[in-house]
């Protein structure tokens, strides 16, 4: 596990940029934070690293899901706010993430259908800033927050 003061909502985004270059195919992600909590402010980063810097990343809170095309893979970003049983996350495209990574806001909406093996990031007010805290479920998260690289990333941002 791995946490981190943020001072503003640039090294909010500056965790997401640090997040994208370790992802890979049926990676899932799980955001928590109450609302206003930089849920969507870290998914920007993260999404405009692997698709451009002006890629438009608008918060899915009506749409559900919002996709996007990064060159290695797809993207998947669900805010289950809405979701009020997990039978409705077949009619998102839940079961197409496996091809590509899934990016969850509001995760314990997907009740059993959230994977074991992910990142939980979460999001909370600490002073005047915000504290995010990164635990990976499973051996090859494990290993991918404690590389020497990604831990310089987040030391520089």
């Amino acid at each position: 596990m791995l946490s981190l003061k943020l001072p503003n909502d640039a090294a909010t985004r500056a965790i997401g940029v640090a997040i994208a270059p370790i992802l890979r195919r049926g990676d899932v992600l799980a955001l928590y934070g109450g609302l206003g909590a930089g849920k969507t402010t870290l998914v920007r980063g993260l999404i405009q690293t692997l698709c451009g810097a002006g890629t438009e990343v608008p918060s899915p809170t009506y749409t559900l899901v919002q996709t996007y095309d990064a060159p290695a893979f797809g993207l998947w970003h669900f805010d289950l706010y809405r979701i009020e049983t997990p039978h409705e996350l077949e009619d998102l495209g839940w079961d197409d993430t496996a091809a590509g990574v899934a990016i969850i806001e509001w995760p314990a909406h997907a009740g059993p259908a959230l994977p074991a093996w992910r990142l939980d990031i979460h999001l909370a007010p600490d002073g005047s800033g915000r504290r995010v805290t990164l635990e990976g479920h499973g051996e090859d998260w494990q290993g991918r927050l404690n590389d020497d690289s990604f831990r310089s990333t987040l030391a520089r941002d």
